[in-house]
């Protein structure tokens, strides 16, 4: 119920905030391009702090579950507000596009960060991990579907020709939904994971302390957020400078007596020399590219290569009700293959199928659809294995050095998730810029036509098999997972 509820946010923004700013609310592709890098990047910041300090959190009602209650609230309202037109002028509506827009991604992330990490905390054992995160994304792709399955009839239907006030209108809807669903979540939970304790100093003291070491974290989102808007040579440089920098800061913090570091640091040490959780850091990142392209211009691509808008809605659901057998069914596939070579499998497979669209004639429904669910179906298990994975990291964090940060090593799986599907949300519109469209302009839709082929093909399957080849280097295998599982609970029973 929880990731039904997130994503009522999660996947509508993905996959219809895109077309709803270029099409309704007026701002053209490349400003929504910069917006949508601007906030998701920036917001990767606010992830890694949010994960602080849901691991310091002592309440009797626990570390994570209250974060989803506190947070509900603001992310049902800035829901309505960032799919709200008002009558303003362009320069306003852009400022009021950055508010709202930076107002939902930090609800989520308050209420989000802490429920992933809550899976880490409710079983200890990895094989249940990755049937729990089955249900998880199961739950979630329900919650998709309603809002990319029904949004457009929806919108048509309280609209009535009006798509701003349809908009609106639907947002309320799911609105309350996203409340009811979030309630009953945070009621319904229990945390039974309880890591060794450790000497802990202030929240306070802990912010601070990590507020000194925000510009190497900032830096390098900036240089990247250049390089890839940008392209020219200054971009270039400044990208290739930072990237120097952060490397040398990085060989001299691990240089550094460990005893001596804050806890900040050692958290920051901890993720830095966990070879499992810096691949899943790519992992989650490249699959947030694969499926966040592929999903980003679904709109575009039925509108106006299909000719057939509403036929979106149909395809969403398809697709969605596929990733639900697709996840359900991690779980059983991990225990049969290991979760290290299932990845691989439905990286290989999904990005095979997806490459086959490029060829697909604009009148061929059955075959787009059929290519779709065999490549979505794939693609479903990939956040599933990788969630479930980002447990087995924090157990060999704790294994390996007798620490455990939870919170800030899942929010690590929210931060590539957001960059990832910020940088996969600019790449659709600044292809589409670059093909020349124009949603307010119906003479530059022809020439974009082959922009949107590639977005469905090529251009997301190449990030699927770099992925593909990434997984080759991930070291838990199923073996050594389990050793760590029984070493932990050893550790733990005698505590």
């Amino acid at each position: 119920m929880g990731d039904a509820g997130a994503n009522l946010v999660w996947r509508g923004a993905l996959a219809y905030l895109a077309v709803f700013y270029t099409d309704t609310f007026g701002i053209s592709a490349s400003a929504a391009a910069l917006l949508f890098l601007v906030v998701r990047l920036s917001d990767g910041v606010t992830d890694i702090i949010m994960g602080m300090i849901a691991d310091r959190t002592q309440t009797r009602l626990g570390k994570f579950r209250p974060w989803i209650l506190w947070s509900t609230p603001f992310l049902a309202l800035f829901m309505v507000l960032c799919f709200t037109t008002p009558n303003i002028s362009p320069v306003a509506k852009l400022i009021y596009a950055y508010f709202t827009y930076i107002g939902l991604t930090l609800a989520y992330t308050v209420s989000n960060v802490p429920y992933s990490a809550l899976m880490g905390v409710m079983t200890g054992d990895d094989l249940e991990r990755a049937k729990l995160s089955g249900f998880r994304f199961a739950g979630a792709f329900t919650g998709g579907l309603l809002v990319m399955g029904f949004l457009p009839d929806l919108v048509a239907y309280f609209g009535q020709g009006n798509s701003a006030q349809g908009y609106q209108y639907t947002m309320y809807l799911f609105a309350a939904l996203l409340t009811i669903l979030m309630l009953i979540t945070f009621a319904s939970t229990k945390e039974r994971v309880q890591p060794a304790l450790k000497k802990q100093t202030s929240l306070k003291y802990e912010l601070l302390d990590l507020s000194k070491s925000l510009p190497f974290i900032v830096l390098p989102l900036l240089a990247t957020t250049l390089f890839f808007y940008y392209r020219e040579l200054y971009s270039g440089l400044f990208f290739a400078v930072t990237m120097g920098l952060m490397t040398i800061v990085i060989r001299k913090l691990l240089s550094q007596d460990h005893s001596k570091l804050s806890g900040s640091q050692q958290d920051m040490v901890d993720l830095l020399t966990n070879k499992p959780w810096l691949i899943l850091l790519g992992m989650g990142f490249l699959t947030m590219m694969f499926n966040g392209i592929k999903y980003g211009v679904i709109a575009y691509y039925f509108k106006y290569y299909v000719g057939n808008e509403l036929m979106a809605g149909q395809y969403f659901i398809a697709l969605l009700v596929v990733s639900i057998f697709g996840a359900l069914l991690t779980g059983k596939l991990a225990e049969i293959f290991g979760k290290r070579t299932l990845f691989i499998l439905s990286l290989i497979l999904s990005a095979l199928f997806t490459i086959a669209f490029f060829w697909l004639p604009s009148d061929n429904i059955p075959l787009i659809f059929a290519l779709g669910c065999s490549a979505e179906f794939f693609a479903a298990m990939m956040p599933t294995l990788f969630f479930s994975m980002l447990g087995d990291s924090a157990d060999y964090s704790e294994w390996k050095n007798n620490r455990r940060a939870t919170g800030l090593i899942y929010s690590a799986g929210t931060f590539v998730q957001k960059t990832g599907g910020g940088f996969a949300g600019a790449l659709v519109l600044v292809v589409l810029a670059g093909y020349g469209y124009n949603g307010m302009d119906e003479t530059t839709i022809a020439q974009s036509l082959e922009g949107m082929k590639l977005l469905m093909s090529w251009l997301p399957a190449a990030f699927a098999l770099l992925a593909a080849a990434l997984m080759l280097l991930y070291p838990l295998t199923t073996e050594m997972t389990e050793k760590i599982t029984e070493d932990l609970a050893i550790r733990r029973a005698s505590l």
